[in-house]
């Protein structure tokens, strides 16, 4: 079996931006670009689009008019080599609902519900690429089938250009991002 079986050419070339911008929603979908090469992620739990969701509402709803909290979309860290996340919550400041694709300006907290697989990636991987765009918030949230989901925030030090742990919550998170949210989380 060869790799062109097991995936399409595309996914085996450096991408540059122009070539994503102009590749279809299907083919974007689920994939994510980390310096320029095609990163597949396997889908998501049921359990894990729950949670993102639920988060993303409660922002949503936090947020008022200024701020917008959405899933599964793109946000571009940079242009060269490509660096393209989608992040499971991206809260955005809502006068940029129609420009794409969203940058890490428009950003203000992302947030990672770890699955099997992406521990790594969602610890030490996107908490550094997060902050090298200057992404002023993370969290990052830890589940487990039957236990009380944990949620371990991150605050950007500009100056250092890193995050710096924040408060970690485990079913009730009251944060400030800078707006207040309060959500419970408790029963997911």
């Amino acid at each position: 079996m060869t790799a062109e079986m097991i995936a399409p050419e595309w996914m085996h070339r450096q991408v540059t931006s122009e070539q994503y911008d102009s590749w279809t929603d299907e083919q974007c979908a689920g994939v994510e670009i980390v310096d320029g090469m095609v990163v597949v992620s396997p889908s998501a739990s049921k359990r894990h689009n729950r949670l993102a969701r639920f988060l993303a509402n409660a922002l949503d709803v936090a947020g008022g008019v200024e701020w917008n909290a959405d899933t599964d979309f793109d946000v571009r860290l940079q242009d060269v080599p490509l660096n393209n996340r989608r992040p499971d919550v991206v809260v955005y400041r809502a006068d940029t609902i129609d420009e794409s694709p969203t940058r890490p300006d428009h950003v203000l907290l992302l947030v990672e519900v770890v699955s099997p697989g992406s521990e790594t990636t969602d610890r030490v991987v996107k908490l550094d690429q997060y902050a090298k765009a200057g992404i002023p918030f993370y969290w990052r949230v830890e589940q487990a089938a039957g236990r009380v989901p944990i949620v371990h925030t991150y605050v950007l030090d500009a100056a250092e250009g890193v995050y710096r742990a924040g408060e970690l919550f485990a079913g009730l998170v009251k944060a400030v991002v800078p707006y207040p949210v309060e959500v419970d989380i408790s029963g997911l």
